[in-house]
């Protein structure tokens, strides 16, 4: 379905908490409308981050192809910017050959920032000063690098938590590289931005506790999958270290049985509740967009959250 003139291409976004059936979704939708999947989570971006990001597996895409998963390797820094970048590039291949490009994921940001078309370049190109910053928050903790952004930005630097080392690191890049603070460079970008034509259809649940069920019951099957011989292997590889990969879900509550502090029950019961609270902060990040067509999912498998899609779905293609 690629562009014609100046008809904007289409696009599908399947969003919502973790653990609410997104993939399947993503996959129906693109076998009815010959579309291709494009990862919207930022943690299936690396190679070995399978189980415990819930990746996607051959016989669950059911042939479908999927893009931006198993591409980075777990110390690899990456950011928005680097995403948006990768995002477009697999937009233009998919439409160019005539196929419908599906987001899928629950890394709000990233989709958003992609389907807004804020433009990125400005900052995309300081790998290296990125590194370097990551190394000095390792090195001398996450508030040593706060106050290097409290000393230029400090706008900027009164909006974000001192933890968040990411969101820190992009703000000191965006300084950096266009000498205005990130507050000035946002609303400059939105003013310029170019948004892409999408629709938004979300998956949500009415009894909450009927999504907490499903997050438990995921966590168990990790487990049983594998996640902690998983991730023994990525900490060899070094994946503690990674400001990036190392602050994942599903990665980080494991560190402590591994280092002796805390035994399995403990850290796969922290999981559960982290993972919850993830899918909390993910409903709130999607309620705020008002343009996402929300399915009720209570009570409802895979081929009926389909059907109530398709009603969303056709309408947009057709328009």
């Amino acid at each position: 379905m690629p562009a014609n003139g100046n008809k904007k291409q289409k696009i599908i976004c399947v969003v919502g908490p973790t653990a609410s059936g997104k993939s399947s979704l993503a996959v129906n939708i693109s076998k009815a409308y010959d579309g291709e999947v494009i990862s919207c989570d930022s943690m299936q971006l690396y190679k070995g981050m399978d189980i415990g990001t819930a990746k996607i597996t051959p016989d669950e895409a059911h042939g479908v192809p999927h893009h931006l998963t198993s591409i980075l390797d777990v110390n690899d820094s990456f950011s928005v910017s680097d995403y948006v970048i990768l995002a477009d590039k697999c937009v233009c291949d998919i439409s160019a050959r005539g196929k419908l490009p599906v987001f899928c994921g629950g890394t709000g940001l990233y989709v958003d920032s992609y389907i807004s078309g804020i433009s990125f370049s400005e900052y995309e190109n300081l790998p290296e000063y990125r590194k370097e910053l990551e190394e000095y928050a390792t090195l001398n903790g996450a508030h040593a690098l706060y106050a290097k952004l409290a000393e230029c930005d400090a706008q900027a630097a009164s909006k974000i938590e001192p933890e968040n080392v990411k969101r820190v690191i992009r703000a000191l890049e965006v300084f950096k590289s266009t000498g205005i603070p990130i507050s000035e460079w946002n609303k400059k970008a939105l003013e310029e931005a170019n948004p892409k034509d999408a629709l938004y259809v979300g998956i949500t649940f009415e009894n909450r506790n009927l999504l907490y069920d499903r997050i438990n019951m995921r966590v168990d099957l990790m487990i049983k999958q594998g996640l902690v011989e998983e991730t023994k292997e990525l900490i060899k590889q070094g994946i503690k270290s990674s400001q990036t990969a190392g602050q994942a879900i599903g990665y980080k509550e494991l560190y402590p049985y591994f280092d002796g502090t805390s035994s399995l029950g403990e850290c796969i019961e922290k999981l559960k509740i982290n993972s919850r609270h993830y899918a909390k902060r993910q409903l709130t990040w999607f309620n705020r967009n008002k343009d996402v067509k929300w399915i009720v999912a209570d009570g409802l498998d895979s081929e009926k959250i389909f059907e109530k899609a398709k009603e969303f779905c056709e309408k947009y293609l057709s328009e």
